[in-house]
């Protein structure tokens, strides 16, 4: 074999190792993209946070015995501690605003939530206007979607209607506890009610997440082993080696079977909505473990769910 033909089979290889290469980078791009969701997504952004050191129950109104205003208090750290998230419930007989307002400033001005994005979510006893509300921030919009809350104001009404106050507010941070038992329901996405902009949930759970690096470890791993055999070079052509890492530098390009654009363009990677990894399947407490919409507006600058009704 001459010399000219040596070094073009040798351009050749350098070809298809660094074809292997390039492959196995733009795979593992493609794998493990989706990582990087897990930390911009608030449903992980607050985690080890210092829990809150406000006071759970404000009662106005007087609607609590000692014994209830107690209870809720102790329970309501127990919650904090479990779900590193806040819990409250304040009760009023004077309210010239609308119980989203109240409640939404009453929330702000107290210091409630934990973390940065103020995760928490309390309760509104309105007397003066007979109305229940509840308002969600931060994380816990992710564990009370519209859907849920629901649910939780159905349970809440029920005892509210019957006079049973202490009761009610006990009720909201059982659900609340549930609806965070139950994990993050499938196909959750944020609705702004202000603008009617829809903006999905990009999540994974930890088994997709092994599994995106294993294959990006395979796909790497095999990489590494064509370019290691290609260079297994034999006794006759290590003469050739001086020569050939000059050629390797100056000569070696990508030329996949297919072209760059054609590849990304024929690749598409869907990102699935998946429930919480805490979704135990058990306990689910009715319409507490279900997703879908978010209904969040703003107050202040900043970004709250919930809702409310009269009783």
């Amino acid at each position: 074999m001459s010399m000219n033909m040596r070094r073009r089979e040798r351009r050749r290889r350098v070809s298809r190792c660094m074809d292997a290469v390039l492959l196995a980078f733009l795979l593992c791009v493609l794998f493990l993209d989706p990582l990087a969701a897990l930390a911009a997504d608030p449903a992980f952004s607050d985690s080890g946070q210092t829990l809150s050191s406000a006071p759970a129950v404000y009662d106005f109104a007087g609607l609590f015995t000692k014994e209830e205003e107690e209870a809720l208090s102790k329970r309501a750290g127990e919650l904090r501690t479990i779900m590193e998230m806040d819990v409250a419930v304040v009760t009023t007989d004077e309210n010239r605003e609308s119980a989203q307002v109240f409640a939404d400033r009453f929330y702000q001005d107290q210091g409630l939530g934990i973390g940065e994005s103020h995760s928490g979510a309390m309760l509104l006893m309105d007397m003066e206007n007979r109305e229940i509300y509840i308002t969600t921030e931060g994380r816990m919009l992710l564990y009370l979607p519209d859907s849920r809350l629901e649910a939780v104001l159905d349970d809440v009404y029920r005892w509210m209607t019957q006079g049973e106050y202490g009761q009610a507010a006990m009720v909201f941070f059982e659900d609340v506890g549930l609806c965070y038992d139950n994990g993050i329901g499938d196909g959750s996405y944020y609705y702004d009610t202000e603008t009617g902009k829809v903006s999905r949930i990009r999540r994974i759970v930890w088994y997709e997440a092994l599994l995106a690096f294993a294959v990006a470890a395979a796909c790497g791993g095999a990489a590494v082993f064509a370019v290691v055999r290609e260079y297994g070079m034999h006794e006759d052509e290590k003469r050739l080696e001086a020569n050939f890492k000059l050629y390797y530098r100056k000569d070696s390009t990508f030329r996949p079977g297919l072209s760059l654009p054609e590849i990304l363009l024929g690749t598409y990677v869907t990102q699935q909505i998946i429930s919480s990894t805490r979704n135990r399947g058990t306990r689910t407490g009715g319409g507490l473990s279900g997703g879908g919409r978010i209904s969040t507006h703003t107050f202040r600058g900043r970004t709250h769910g919930g809702g409310g009704r009269k009783f």
